[in-house]
């Protein structure tokens, strides 16, 4: 099974960015997007896939973490 996962933009070089996925950085592809540094994207294989608001990003990090915490 294959998730995205969601994630916050801090810098952005070409097509490519540094999003920060809970205090890690990782460089991710946006070419099919159109973000702005601050912005939350959704990633899939190392691809930003979507735009998202801060909130809807939130409750899937809320949602990642809880499934963490019970070891799932």
């Amino acid at each position: 099974m294959c998730i995205a996962i969601p994630g916050k933009i801090i810098s952005i070089e070409g097509p490519k960015a540094k999003v920060d996925f809970n205090g890690n950085l990782v460089d991710v592809n946006i070419g099919l997007v159109d973000p702005a540094v601050g912005d939350y994207v959704l990633v899939h294989a190392g691809c930003a896939i979507e735009v998202m608001s801060k909130e809807k990003a939130q409750e899937l990090i809320d949602l990642f973490q809880e499934l963490e915490e019970i070891g799932v």
